[in-house]
């Protein structure tokens, strides 16, 4: 029977894709896991599970010294769920959200992402998933805690109240904790009603986060921070071409070098051990090594100095009849034969790294068959996974100990900086503490795929959009998806080369058989049109990928909206009116357009020199719009103003949203205008922020946010305010110079 909490989490889903999302969960748990189980129905023990407690699941704990426990079940990596679904718990609990003692979940089965069915941080769904479900737990938490003072206290319920973490009667205060052990012993209830909006004295509230005292005190451990006595570090030399394997291996030199413990080769390349970090990095240099190189992503180039700049791949594919249908509505592809007009247009976006401040970074500790991590992971029970796999132990005997995420979009899901330092610590007998450089970073990231888009839009006599065509080239992600996270979840008893073989599946069916949905996400959905066809075809030289800020929408907001600005202006229309004809089934998506081009001033005088650009584009269950203020002066872009507008439903706390809308804007900026990622014979060029760039202080504009206000449960916001930023700047430039730009990065 489902829980209260999986009954919840049921009800409150909202419609995902059934392709990415459902085909991942199926593989990896073997069906939907849902629900965080209450104590009874738990399949391991508790995290910290204390008999003389409150603990109704694996997520909140209140002892009897009225300590309140919240097992924090996502990753927090600047993105605000700490604050977020801490504030959450503590509206319904009626207690000050600092008061609670947040506590970075371990991996553990009861902490799976609903929509995925494993322990994960993405998506951004955090708030949204675990919304009604943390609501009832608190309240139900709250009404036991009154019911057992009720009993002891020998008072009728009604006349127990609550404030502040405090049971209230007959004029007296007293904590939680005092009633904690004996309403422990009393059944849980499933019923306490809900807050009424009107009652909220937290959600909805601009407040501090909760975690920036300890991240500006120095306070908070991050995973570079872990250290104990016996700890080694440890660095690697990897292929320059992602899939090369050592030939051959002279390692005397390095050896000889100070500090250096010892020298390992592991799956992908070859470990120094030694004393401090810099000790190993520097005896890097003295290894003498053959590699064996994989044979097609040597063959490919995409640097500036390639006759096509790797889009011929891709561009032939785009040009070929081969492709998969991912999306039809009406007649497709064949409502084109009877449009008056038809519109085309070709767009490309690059590779991109995502070079988080913190580089990756991970701690093992092999203890015979026990290996314990210390990582800042996005997806800790993969990391659980990986490091069994790599180490060679027992599912069961890998503790993971999380830390804060120095950044993550999407980056940290992934598992091969885990399953290195996993294989090291084997292969050493050490505990090491890998750690990589900004160039390793930089130059074996799992990265954003490119991507190339044709667009074939057909238009009826009055000029509007009848018939909407794309077909997308590029490489996929979940193919790499797989290949990560199937030798760690398939169980022990199976052979490793069926175990392989299934790891590499991945890549033949997403190639021919079926669309990963992030490959054609956003590219069809928003506008109004009786036909639609979305198509790809796979285009896949064999860089990793993997999953960045906002995903497919990263690119599809470009191309999407590139080629609709296209078509207003070809039928010398307004931007903003000729979409608005185009959203009358996107209520929400057409109100955030109708309130940036009020905000910002559209069709209102700029100063001299001075246009608008605007674009528009749902993501992750939130809607957004952005208008720019953009000048051209002497071939140089300058980006004066962003106004942006978020529909993300009931926003927890303001201050947080907001500061997430201008983190994808500035995130988004930075790929726009300086993110490519370029390969010379398979290995990547760039190697730090000097030929890899991050938007600067003092190249960032105004930014103003709007929150629409909402009653609505909340959505997402760590994503959605990335995918219209680069097609506002590309429509502004349009505007200010007629040049039309439709290749990432954007150079004026």
């Amino acid at each position: 029977m489902a829980t209260l909490i999986e009954k919840d989490l049921i009800d409150s889903k909202t419609n995902i894709s059934t392709s990415r999302r459902n085909f991942l969960k199926n593989l990896a748990s073997g069906g939907l896991v849902v629900g965080l189980p209450l104590t009874a129905c738990a399949s391991a023990p508790l995290p910290g599970e204390n008999k003389n407690a409150l603990q109704p699941n694996a997520l909140l704990q209140i002892t009897s010294d009225n300590t309140i426990n919240f097992y924090l079940p996502r990753s927090e990596m600047g993105q605000g769920t700490y604050t977020g679904l801490t504030t959450i718990v503590a509206e319904e609990l009626d207690v000050h959200p600092s008061s609670i003692n947040v506590i970075n979940a371990t991996a553990h089965d009861d902490y799976k992402n609903i929509e995925y069915g494993i322990q994960v941080t993405g998506g951004s769904n955090s708030i949204r998933t675990h919304f009604l479900p943390l609501r009832h737990l608190a309240a139900n938490t709250r009404l036991v805690i009154r019911q057992a003072a009720s009993q002891q206290l020998k008072q009728p319920l009604a006349s127990i109240q609550t404030d502040d973490g405090k049971i209230v009667v007959n004029g007296k205060a007293l904590p939680y904790g005092e009633f904690a052990d004996f309403a422990n012993q009393l059944e849980f209830p499933e019923d306490a009603p809900l807050k009424d909006k009107s009652q909220f004295k937290y959600m909805g509230k601009n407040a501090p986060r909760l975690d920036g005292l300890a991240k500006s005190t120095g306070t908070a451990e991050f995973g570079m921070d872990v250290d104990f006595e016996g700890l080694h570090r440890a660095a690697l030399k990897r292929c320059p071409v992602f899939g090369g394997t050592v030939k051959s291996l002279n390692a005397d030199d390095a050896k000889k070098m100070p500090g250096v413990k010892s020298v390992v080769q592991i799956h992908n390349g070859v470990a120094v051990i030694a004393d401090h970090y810099y000790q190993a990095k520097n005896a890097l240099p003295k290894l003498k090594i053959e590699w064996d190189r994989p044979e097609t992503l040597s063959k490919f180039s995409s640097d500036s100095t390639a006759a096509d700049n790797g889009k011929g791949w891709f561009k032939t594919a785009l040009d070929s009849d081969e492709s998969t249908n991912a999306f039809e509505q009406g007649d497709g592809l064949d409502a084109l034969k009877l449009a008056d007009t038809v519109v085309s247009g070709e767009y490309w976006a690059p590779y991109l790294a995502h070079a988080t401040m913190e580089p990756m970074n991970c701690t093992a500790k092999l203890d015979g068959d026990k290996l314990e991590l210390w990582v800042g992971s996005q997806a800790p029970d993969l990391a659980k996974f990986a490091g069994a796999y790599y180490a060679d132990v027992p599912k069961d005997n890998v503790t993971v100990h999380s830390t804060f995420l120095g950044g993550g979009f999407g980056r940290r899901s992934a598992t091969d900086f885990v399953a290195e330092a996993a294989a090291i610590a084997k292969a050493s007998g050490l505990p090491i503490q890998l750690v990589w450089s900004r160039e390793d970073d930089m130059q074996f990231d799992v990265y954003r795929p490119a991507a190339m888009a044709k667009f074939k839009v057909g238009l009826n006599k009055e000029g509007l959009i009848d018939s909407w065509t794309v077909k997308r080239s590029g490489p996929q992600i979940m193919p790499y998806t797989l290949d990560n996270i199937v030798d760690g979840v398939m169980p022990s008893f199976l052979p490793n080369g069926m175990v392989d073989w299934m790891s590499k599946a991945g890549y033949s069916i997403f190639d021919s058989l079926t669309v990963d949905h992030a490959s054609v996400e956003g590219l069809y959905e928003d506008y109004d049109a009786k036909h639609k066809s979305s198509d790809h075809v796979t285009v896949d030289p064999g860089l990793p990928l993997g999953y960045w800020r906002s995903v497919g929408h990263s690119y599809s907001g470009f191309f999407k909206e590139s080629m609709m600005d296209e078509i207003a202006t070809l039928q010398k229309q307004d931007a903003v009116e000729y979409r608005l004809k185009h959203l009358t089934s996107n209520p929400k998506l057409a109100n955030t357009l109708k309130v940036a081009a009020k905000t910002a001033g559209w069709k209102q005088p700029l100063p001299k020199g001075h246009f608008h650009g605007v674009a528009t584009h749902a993501s992750f269950s939130s809607f957004a719009s952005q208008i720019t203020e953009v000048s051209v002066k002497n071939g140089q872009l300058h980006i004066h103003k962003v106004v942006c507008v978020i529909d993300c439903g009931l926003a927890i706390n303001p201050d947080i949203v907001k500061a997430q809308m201008e983190s994808g804007i500035i995130y988004g900026l930075t790929a726009a205008l300086y993110g490519e990622i370029t390969l010379k014979d398979g290995a990547v060029q760039q190697s730090n922020f000097h030929d890899y760039p991050a938007l600067r202080i003092n190249e960032s504009p105004e930014i103003e946010v709007v929150i629409i206000d909402s009653d609505d449960a909340p959505t997402g916001v760590g994503e959605p305010g990335l995918p219209p930023i680069a097609a506002a700047i590309s429509n502004g430039i349009f505007a200010a110079t007629g040049k039309r730009l439709r290749s990432l990065p954007l150079k004026v």
